[in-house]
């Protein structure tokens, strides 16, 4: 199944995720050098294609085969264009705000009239919510914030998750205080294949998933608990909070804001599958390839890993994440690309999105 056939399985026509659960910060650092070069990203909410501008590329080709997703890119857009830092923050949710439905009438201004029509739709969403928490998988976690966690643990709990402590004293904080029978049985029910896959990721998305998806969770929630700071997780402030306090993605922090703005220009945004880039005889020099590879039987990743490779100038890298379907170059490729080790363990360790087992990065070869 390739990206245009994952359209015929799984729905497109709704917001899935209105911010991005990747970790800009590792994504950019895995790109290496792309100054005046051509990248080529998956949209989704639009979060990481708006991080690579910060990498000075010439030009970033944003595809998706969701309307719905290409809309929360253009949002931002017109969000950057018309709103300052705090009012970009309070209108996306990570910050509290009673003016969101204001906000939205100015960020989306300057935006053709069908994205207008398509955000005026959900401005009571968007008061309520903010433009980051209107999607699919937010509002899977919004139940889990809102019914779920109160039923395992206090308040209280959940703002000491927050208090920086020494990786001894996470550790200590999780096993005696967070991990109770209660919260155990929870996890295993709520996030289970079954629930995830109809109330938060499309269950057309597990076709080449093995293993136990609650187990998978508790393990990454381990890591993000104890081997990361939670503190500075936006993550997890946003899962369990419901907001960012100070810990923000990437591409929403101030220190970037003007650079992204005024770069907006570089987007080069089309509404198809990744193969029309490649039909297309362009040559990138990097790819933020999400997660796409899980989406695919071993055969047709294969022969669309293929495809990406002739679509690519030498040094171009390929990154891509795994959650729980292990993808990465096909054997008879392997002489094609050389895969960066020692930089993929140093941001894997680093990689706040928690949910992801593997972090990828191959350089393709002259």
């Amino acid at each position: 199944m390739s990206q245009a056939d994952i359209a015929k399985r799984a729905q497109f026509d709704i917001i899935r995720y209105a911010q991005l659960w990747e970790d800009a910060d590792v994504l950019t650092k895995a790109m290496g050098d792309v100054a005046g070069g051509t990248l080529v990203s998956i949209c989704s909410a639009g979060d990481n294609a708006l991080s690579l501008l910060t990498l000075d590329p010439a030009k970033v080709v944003v595809l998706d085969l969701s309307p719905a997703q290409i809309a929360c890119l253009r949002l931002r857009i017109g969000a950057f264009q018309t709103l300052h830092h705090g009012e970009f923050l309070a209108l996306m949710g990570a910050r509290p705000a009673k003016n969101r439905a204001a906000l939205l009438d100015r960020a989306v201004a300057p935006l053709d009239t069908e994205t207008q029509a398509f955000w005026m739709d959900k401005v009571a969403d968007v008061q309520a919510y903010g433009a980051g928490g209107v999607g699919k998988f937010e509002r899977y976690f919004r139940l889990f914030r809102q019914v779920v966690l109160p039923l395992a643990h206090r308040r209280t709990t959940i703002d000491d998750i927050f208090v920086s402590k020494p990786k001894d004293a996470r550790h200590q904080f999780l096993e005696n205080r967070f991990e109770t029978w209660r919260w155990n049985t929870l996890l295993k029910l709520f996030f289970s294949r079954f629930v995830m896959g109809r109330m938060g990721r499309d269950k057309a998305f597990f076709d080449h998933v093995e293993g136990s998806v609650s187990d998978h969770v508790a393990r990454r929630i381990r890591h993000a608990a104890i081997d990361l700071d939670p503190v500075d997780n936006p993550y997890l402030h946003w899962i369990l909070k419901g907001g960012h306090s100070d810990a923000l993605p990437m591409p929403w922090r101030e220190q970037h804001y003007n650079t992204i703005r005024d770069r907006l220009d570089r987007l080069d945004i089309r509404l198809g599958a990744l193969e029309a880039f490649v039909e297309s005889g362009e040559k990138a020099d990097g790819y933020n390839l999400s997660d796409i590879f899980e989406y695919m039987s071993p055969d047709i990743a294969a022969q669309v890993y293929g495809s990406l490779l002739k679509a690519s100038n030498p040094g171009a890298r390929l990154v891509y994440w795994n959650m729980m379907a292990p993808r990465r170059v096909p054997e008879p490729l392997l002489t094609k690309v050389k895969t960066l080790t020692d930089l993929e363990n140093e941001l894997k360790a680093q990689d706040k999105a928690f949910f992801y087992s593997d972090f990828v990065i191959e350089e393709v070869l002259g």
